[in-house]
This record gives structure tokens, C-alpha cells and sequence, in this order.
């Protein structure tokens, strides 16, 4: 059987008839508006996860990498790089003809103190801070040039309030940090797409912040090719109004706006009452919640390229963990046990072709 008809034979049976009218994968689906992706783990990409692997087979034309590229992954040690998991990670998007995505370059999380400090534990100078970044990122970038196609360059360096994050980086470099990064990125594969990632630019804050960065990269000749909005998202934030606004901002400025870790978190925030499964009705909210963001993609199509989703299943998702360890959340199209949930045949049923079947 094929996979999509399998997962729609385990859905909900009240879910049956839209899943099995769809007949599609997401990759198919939106074939001509954008690539639709996910972030994969090792045991995926690995194929150890064989239901994740299948999956990500069969529904997407994009990936990204959960960890695998993150400097704490691939650049541990002063000297020591560590590419087998990245390397498998490229090789399984090339075998499925995939888009592959580089995630990420140059944050203050997930990269080792060593990076900032000498060996007596002190900050480096800016001489020697600028040396081990360009290092990082002409040997990372380099060894995926032509490969990877596109690169999360620099990753949530706002506050919420637009002004710029007050990290290692920013201390020891200043200010023109992010070009830094850029133009390393851009000298180690002219060809590679290049992108700001960040969440909550839907934010007006830290929307006109982002907005004002990248107008000063580009006027500096950057070839900042998208902006990443996460979209870690609620049931009730952001509003379509503010999904709207934020993707028009940046398509002012004349760059593409990637969706590039998207989830919708379903519990209250400190609470985990949903152990042992999500009820009908939160299952029929997060549907009504992925259609009403796909409509918004949808009526940017051009300018929204690339819909990547954190994560393949629920059981995969950082938010069972987060902002609490143990917690049980259902934040994605796909169940725990690799099932379509209603919110997969939501998001079919926003695509183009769908919607020709509906006129």
C-alpha cells in the first residue's frame, strides 16, 4: 500500500474520507507554491527511525538538520571537526533529490565556550574571535559547497525588542558581526542562498529590528537571499493579520520569507493535561490552526518559498520537553506512531489543487 493510503487507513475513521480524497503528499500538494520540508534527527536520516525516514520520503522536498550542523555537533574541540552525522545528513537528502538546508552558522546557543574563551578561561580578542568564526564557516560552508543550497547564516541575534541580542559575539565583534558572518558564508560558496533565521518577528518589535538589519546588510552588498520566520507557534498567536504584515514587511525589502521551523504548541504553558492523548476538539483546533497558516503562505506564494515543519512526528518534538522536561505535546501533522493526524488533511485541503476540487 502506498504510504499516504496506509496513514490515512490508521487516521481517526470520522478523518477517513478527507485523507482518503487527498490522495496526495505535501511535497505534491504544493508542488509550484513552495517546498514543504521537515528538520530531521540522526536516527532519521540515518534511516534507523525507518517510519520517521519513510515519511520524510514520501512527504517533503526539503530538510534541514535538528542538530546535525549546529558548531556544538560538527566543531566540538578547538581544531577537531566531527562531520560523519552531517555527512550522512547530505547524503540522504542528495539520494531523495531533496533541497538541503544548512542550519546554522552563528548563535550563541549550542556552540562551546571554547569558542569565546582562551585556555585560562578568559574572552578571546576580537583578532582571534574573527579568526575561529571564519574558520568555522569557510570549513563547514566549504565542505558542503554545491551541496548544501541554502544556509541559516546567523540565528536569533534580536531581542524581543528589535535591538541586538547581547551574545559573544556581539561583545567581542561589535556590531557588524552578522555582515561578518555573511560575507565568510558568501566567500566559502558564492552560489549557497543565505538566510536570517530568527522566531517571533511577527512581533512588531522585533519585526521593524529584523526589518532594519536586514536593509543595512543589503545596502552593504550582502546577497541575503530570505528571511527564516520559525513560526513556533500557538493556537492563538500569531493572528493571520500578523503573519500577513510580517511576511509583507521583509517582501518590501526584496527578499524571499522561508517558514523554516514550524510547530503549533497545544498546552497551556506550564501545564501538561493531555499525558494520554489530545482530545477530538483540540485535534479539530489545531487543524483549523495549520489551514488558517497554510492560507497565509498560500497568499504569498513568491515570496513564502519554503514551508519547513521542526520535526517529522509528535513523538520527534522539542516541545515535549520544553519549557518543562516530560511534558507530552502534539504540535505536528503526523502522530507519535507515524500516523496523519486531522491536521495533515487540513493543510491538504488548503493546497491549490485541492481547492479546484472544491470550486
Amino acid at each position: 500500500m502506498a504510504l499516504v493510503g496506509a496513514l490515512a487507513a490508521g487516521c481517526a475513521q470520522s478523518h477517513a474520507p478527507e485523507l482518503a480524497s487527498a490522495q496526495s503528499s505535501l511535497r505534491t500538494a504544493f508542488e509550484g507554491a513552495f517546498l514543504v520540508g521537515a528538520a530531521l534527527n540522526a536516527a532519521q536520516f540515518s534511516e534507523v527511525d525507518t517510519v520517521g525516514a519513510r515519511i520524510v520520503k514520501a512527504q517533503f522536498n526539503t530538510i534541514s538538520p535538528e542538530n546535525a550542523l549546529k558548531w556544538a555537533s560538527v566543531h566540538p574541540r578547538p581544531g577537531t571537526y566531527e562531520f560523519a552525522a552531517a555527512d550522512r545528513y547530505v547524503a540522504f537528502g542528495e539520494r531523495n533529490r531533496m533541497f538541503v538546508v544548512g542550519h546554522n552558522l552563528v548563535w550563541h546557543q549550542q556552540t562551546p565556550r571554547w569558542v569565546f574563551e582562551d585556555s585560562g578561561g578568559r574572552p578571546v580578542s576580537r583578532d582571534t574571535l574573527l579568526a575561529r568564526m571564519r574558520d568555522h564557516i569557510g570549513t563547514v560552508v566549504g565542505r558542503y559547497r554545491g551541496r548544501i543550497k541554502g544556509w541559516d547564516v546567523v540565528n536569533e541575534a534580536l531581542n524581543d525588542d528589535g535591538t541586538l541580542r547581547r551574545t559573544p559575539w556581539l561583545t567581542t565583534l561589535g556590531e557588524d558581526y552578522v555582515a561578518t558572518a555573511f560575507r565568510f558564508a558568501h566567500e566559502a560558496d558564492p552560489d549557497a542562498e543565505l538566510y536570517y533565521n530568527d522566531y517571533s518577528l511577527e512581533s512588531a518589535p522585533k519585526r521593524r529590528g529584523a526589518v532594519e538589519l536586514i536593509r543595512r546588510l543589503r545596502d552593504q552588498g550582502l546577497p541575503i537571499a530570505a528571511v527564516g520566520l520559525q513560526n513556533h507557534d500557538r493556537l492563538d498567536w500569531p493572528s493571520p493579520a500578523q503573519e500577513d504584515s510580517t511576511i509583507d514587511a521583509f517582501a518590501a525589502l526584496g527578499v524571499r520569507v522561508m517558514i523554516t521551523e514550524l510547530d503549533v504548541d497545544v498546552l497551556p504553558r506550564g501545564a501538561d493535561p493531555f499525558g494520554h492523548g489530545l482530545p477530538d476538539s483540540l485535534q479539530q483546533a489545531l487543524a483549523r490552526r495549520y489551514a488558517e497558516l497554510f492560507g497565509s503562505y498560500l497568499r504569498h506564494r513568491g515570496t513564502v518559498t519554503r514551508v519547513t515543519f521542526w520535526g517529522v512526528t509528535d513523538r520527534d518534538s522539542w516541545l515535549n520537553n520544553w519549557p518543562v522536561r516530560g511534558r507530552t505535546n502534539y504540535p505536528l501533522l503526523f502522530d507519535r506512531d507515524g500516523r496523519p493526524k486531522p491536521a495533515f488533511a487540513a493543510v491538504i485541503g488548503t493546497a491549490p489543487a485541492m481547492q479546484g476540487r472544491h470550486d
